[in-house]
């Protein structure tokens, strides 16, 4: 088991700016959790091997981050003050900045895993909440901020496509709510503002090529991290994509289902022709 709160992985030789990352596949579980749930009810808020569907992400010449902590734990793609005092145990040193994340109950530290399954019966200590910043939080933030500065600062431009896996259907915890069916995948790119229409028409048609329908922006635009780190201008495009659980996975099992072969080839298909067209494209 490894003490290490990510895995990066750069391509060998000949890369390209591109950056995939993956906040929330990670399954390693810290011992200091202490959930009220058993592990095989925590999983199922995981986004499940999301990075074993993204391992061949470095053989197309593109670098791969992907977080080994779980999201229940501690939420990679959350602001670090979205936190309600209501989880709390004691008055934090700092101002928190709650948003509507944490009012699902789903903020840096999640709550729930879904509607009426509650992670913790206690309430937490700050310094438990900030001992999981700064070990599990903070250096991968870190690493995805430094990583994408690094690739832009080289090339000139960067591309960050950060992958997630929602559920199927929506609960009352989803922007959409609950009951409603989702399509196979969904872009996001925060309404036009952290990606230009290029990138993310770019992206649409690849996923239409191999037989996936993708919606725009509905239930998931991109989370606080794409409209942290997107400068569009300043040669930095974030986009998210959404992958439908249903297409590989067994949700309740949170098992791989014999669908996870298909759309792992796929995804690796679509890395490397999306590298090859950024190839076509540098400028010279």
């Amino acid at each position: 088991m490894t003490n290490e709160p990510f895995t990066l992985i750069r391509p060998q030789a000949g890369g390209v700016p591109i950056l995939h990352d993956s906040p929330h596949s990670g399954r390693i579980y810290p011992d200091d959790f202490n959930s009220a749930l058993p592990l095989e009810l925590l999983r199922r808020a995981e986004d499940a091997y999301v990075d074993q569907l993204l391992e061949d992400v470095p053989a197309s010449g593109a670098t791969l981050l992907h977080a080994h902590f779980p999201r229940a734990y501690i939420d990679a793609n959350r602001s670090s003050l979205d936190v309600h005092p209501r989880i709390l145990a004691d008055r934090p040193d700092v101002a928190l900045a709650p948003g509507e994340k944490s009012e699902l109950r789903i903020g840096l530290i999640r709550e729930i895993v879904t509607p009426g399954l509650e992670i913790y019966d206690r309430k937490l200590a700050w310094a438990e909440v900030e001992s999981r910043i700064e070990r599990y939080w903070r250096p991968y933030r870190t690493a995805l901020t430094n990583e994408l500065h690094r690739l832009r600062d080289q090339h000139g431009r960067v591309l960050h496509i950060q992958w997630h896996s929602m559920k199927s259907v929506g609960n009352a915890a989803t922007p959409d709510g609950p009951g409603n069916r989702r399509l196979d995948m969904v872009l996001g790119d925060r309404h036009g503002r952290s990606c230009s229409r290029a990138v993310r028409d770019l992206v649409d048609g690849l996923l239409r090529q191999r037989g996936y329908r993708a919606a725009l922006n509905e239930p998931y635009a991109g989370g606080a991290v794409l409209g942290e780190l997107a400068d569009v201008e300043g040669g930095i495009e974030c986009l998210q994509v959404e992958i439908n659980r249903a297409l590989y996975l067994d949700e309740i099992r949170v098992e791989k289902t014999a669908g996870f072969a298909e759309l792992k080839a796929h995804i690796s298909s679509l890395t490397n022709a999306l590298a090859e067209e950024i190839k076509r494209n540098r400028p010279s």
